[in-house]
């Protein structure tokens, strides 16, 4: 038997099945807090969610990284279970606790078997409403996450990350920092910090419960309000605001600019392309999902099929939307050997010119548009993972059929909407190159290669000696 009779064996793809996101309902409470249930026959595992629809965008300058920090030391104890009697009250549930916040959201969240979930959401409540924020817990926590700035600034991939977005947003824009919180605010993070922010977030018209599993029989509306009706008495936090991004043109820069952090004797760079990207509230947005597939999202994206499959320049790459409640970062991300850095970065700003300039194949379109159908319905195989998605409709006020429409917009996306995308959303001419590398090896190159004005940082690395300030490149 042939190579080619073995391949001509091989199964092709199937045909999507039929999917429907769960149906679920929502209900509004007096107080203004929104209570979102779907009923998932069978599984008596139920998840529940208790999420804020503000985050770290939302927080001081000053205070950065304090709404992370406040997730993180809110399971260290209430003032009904101080210390270890919170897990112990858990744990005679058989619940799991846990909170966390990101850049849009701050959310709690419970797992517990259906017949004990009243007294899992009273805990939920008092963990919400009544914690403690120990001093010695705050303090431990806070210098975690020093430690943790510290390694992130010697780990290469970590510290293109960080100043890949301070490349692109300007300063007084959150996103120009970690969500956690930087060298300069997180020492300023204490008990008092926690308790204000903590005060600003108990706000119910920001808030919804999200509940997922069986919940035949169950009145989730009346436990909510009977439960969480402190809630509508707590002192109104403030209203959201909006990431401040540079208002020059829609990808944050009027040109390209370049920034190469030195790591003397690396054997390979770290390099971040990219500018500001959208919101996850945009129109086109199925069509953004499917050009992005084609671009870097897919294992045969064009991307990873040149630099990686043709090129071997890298063991992989990837490029997308990040879209957040503010418009988010569009990056492409790989690491390469030092040698070819120069070309991996021309072979990449190609592939950005050519997803705007030239059509997608059928194939390319065929191939992004069955991926995106297919996996979809393997996010929710969990109430918890339908719980998490429909807090992510609250957050981002997203229709209640966002989810069910899902799959046929994708399905319905064609050729011209992908190029259309590219052409709105991917600007190759204004972006941020940010590289982490050798600069004695590579700087050269760089600067000959034109891409853009190359600025060298030569930083202070954790455990290396310093070796001094930014230079200009001549």
């Amino acid at each position: 038997m042939t190579l080619e009779d073995i391949l001509a064996m091989r199964p092709s793809p199937g045909v999507p099945r039929a999917y429907q996101f769960p149906p679920f309902e929502r209900v509004v409470l007096p107080s203004g807090m929104q209570v979102l249930t779907v009923n998932v026959p069978g599984r008596p595992l139920i998840s529940a969610n208790l999420v804020v629809r503000q985050g770290a965008s939302d927080e001081p300058a000053l205070l950065g990284g304090v709404t992370v920090l406040a997730a993180r030391a809110l399971t260290e104890g209430t003032e009904r279970y101080p210390g270890l009697e919170l897990i112990e009250a858990s744990e005679r549930l058989g619940a799991t606790l846990h909170a966390e916040a990101s850049w849009d959201a701050f959310a709690v969240s419970v797992e517990v078997a259906a017949p004990r979930l009243r007294a899992a959401l009273e805990l939920l409540a008092e963990l919400v409403l009544h914690p403690t924020f120990p001093e010695q817990d705050v303090a431990r926590l806070r210098d975690e996450r020093l430690n943790d700035l510290l390694q992130a600034r010697a780990e290469p991939r970590r510290r293109v990350e960080q100043v890949f977005a301070a490349s692109i947003y300007t300063a007084d824009s959150a996103y120009a920092r970690p969500a956690a919180g930087d060298e300069e605010s997180v020492p300023r993070l204490g008990r008092d910090e926690l308790t204000q922010i903590h005060r600003a977030l108990l706000n119910p018209e920001r808030t919804a419960l999200v509940v997922g599993g069986d919940l035949s029989g169950l009145d989730l509306s009346a436990m909510a309000a009977e439960v969480f009706g402190a809630l509508g008495s707590a002192p109104r936090g403030r209203s959201d605001r909006a990431v401040v991004p540079v208002p020059v043109t829609h990808s944050g820069l009027d040109r390209t600019i370049v920034r190469l952090y030195h790591r003397p004797g690396s054997v390979q760079s770290e390099v971040r392309i990219g500018h500001m990207g959208l919101t996850r509230s945009v129109p086109d947005f199925h069509a953004v999902q499917v050009m992005a597939s084609i671009l870097g999202g897919l294992f045969n994206s064009r991307l990873q099929m040149n630099l990686r499959e043709e090129k071997g320049y890298t063991y992989g790459i990837g490029a997308g939307f990040e879209m957040r409640r503010g418009p988010g970062p569009f990056a492409v991300r790989t690491a390469v050997h030092t040698a070819v850095t120069v070309p991996a970065i021309a072979e990449s700003l190609a592939e950005l010119r050519r997803i705007r300039d030239s059509r997608v194949t059928e194939a390319e379109l065929l191939a992004a548009r069955d991926y995106l159908v297919g996996v979809f319905p393997l996010r929710f195989e969990t109430p918890g993972a339908v719980v998490a998605a429909l807090g992510g409709l609250f957050v981002h006020a997203l229709p209640d059929d966002e989810l069910a429409r899902y799959r046929p917009l994708v399905e319905a996306v064609t050729a011209e909407d992908v190029q259309r995308a590219a052409l709105e959303h991917v600007d190759p001419d204004r972006v941020a190159i940010v590289v982490v590398g050798d600069a004695d090896a590579i700087a050269n190159d760089l600067d000959a290669a034109a891409f853009g004005e190359l600025e060298i940082v030569r930083e202070d690395v954790p455990g290396d000696q310093p070796e001094g300030q930014a230079e200009d490149a001549e």
